[in-house]
C-alpha cells in the first residue's frame, strides 16, 4: 500500500487551487461587467429596461447555483451542445454573481441622497455625467463591504461547481480522500487552503474603506 505525506497530499490540493482561483477571478470580474450592465438598466428611466433587469436578478437569485450549473452542463447537452466543464462552471457563476452584484450596486447607488442627482442635473450633466462624476464616486465607498462580501461567496460557491466534474480544491479533495483514505487530514487542508484564499479579501476591504475615507478627505 502506497503511503501518501503531508506534503503529497498538499501539493495535489495546492495544484487544484489554481483553478479555484482563476474560476473564482472569472467569476468575479465577468460578473461585475454584466452586473455593472444590470445596474444600469435598473436605474433606467424605461420602465420595460427596469422590468427586464429586475426579472433576470429574481430568476438568478431566487434560484440555486447548484441548479444553474446542472442546467448549464447538462441542459444544453440535450440539445446537441457539447460544453466542457470549465465553460459551463464559468458561464453558470458570471450569471450567478452578475445577478447580486448588479443588485448591490444598484442599492449603493440609490443609498446616494436625491439631492445629489438634482444637484449634478442644475450643473447641466447628461445621466452618465452625473454617475461618472458625482454618484458612482460616493457609492463606491458604500459599495466596498458588501462587493468584497459576495467576492468571497464566489470563491466558496466556486466548490459547487464539482458537481459537473470540475476539479476545482473541493473535488480535488474528494479524489485525494478516495486515494490516500485520510479524510481528516485532506479536509482539514482543504479548509485551510479555503480559508487562506478568503481572509485577505476580508481584510482587504478594511484597506480600501481606509483608502477611499482618506481620498475623499483630502478631496
Amino acid at each position: 500500500m502506497i503511503e501518501f505525506t503531508i506534503w503529497d497530499i498538499l501539493r495535489n490540493l495546492l495544484l487544484a487551487t489554481r483553478w479555484t482561483i482563476v474560476l473564482s477571478l472569472v467569476s468575479f470580474v465577468g460578473g461585475g461587467i454584466v452586473g455593472l450592465g444590470l445596474l444600469f438598466l435598473r436605474i433606467s428611466k424605461r420602465a420595460w429596461l427596469q422590468s427586464l433587469a429586475k426579472y433576470y436578478i429574481e430568476l438568478f437569485q431566487g434560484t440555486p447555483l447548484l441548479m444553474q450549473l446542472f442546467i448549464a452542463f447538462f441542459g444544453l447537452g440535450l440539445f446537441g451542445i457539447d460544453v466542457p466543464a470549465w465553460l459551463a462552471a464559468g458561464l453558470a457563476l458570471i450569471l450567478w454573481s452578475a445577478a447580486f452584484l448588479g443588485e448591490i450596486w444598484r442599492g449603493c447607488v440609490e443609498a446616494i441622497a436625491k439631492g445629489q442627482w438634482e444637484a449634478s442635473a442644475s450643473l447641466g450633466m447628461g445621466r452618465l455625467q452625473q454617475m461618472r462624476y458625482v454618484i458612482l464616486p460616493q457609492a463606491m465607498k458604500i459599495a466596498v463591504p458588501p462587493t468584497v462580501g459576495f467576492s468571497v461567496q464566489v470563491v466558496k460557491g466556486t466548490a459547487l461547481t464539482s458537481i459537473i466534474g470540475f476539479v476545482e480544491l473541493s473535488k480535488a479533495g474528494t479524489v485525494v480522500t478516495n486515494a490516500t483514505f485520510q479524510p481528516f487530514t485532506v479536509y482539514g487542508l482543504v479548509a485551510l487552503i479555503y480559508f487562506a484564499l478568503c481572509w485577505p479579501l476580508s481584510q482587504s476591504s478594511q484597506i480600501l474603506e481606509r483608502k477611499l475615507n482618506v481620498a475623499h478627505r483630502n478631496h
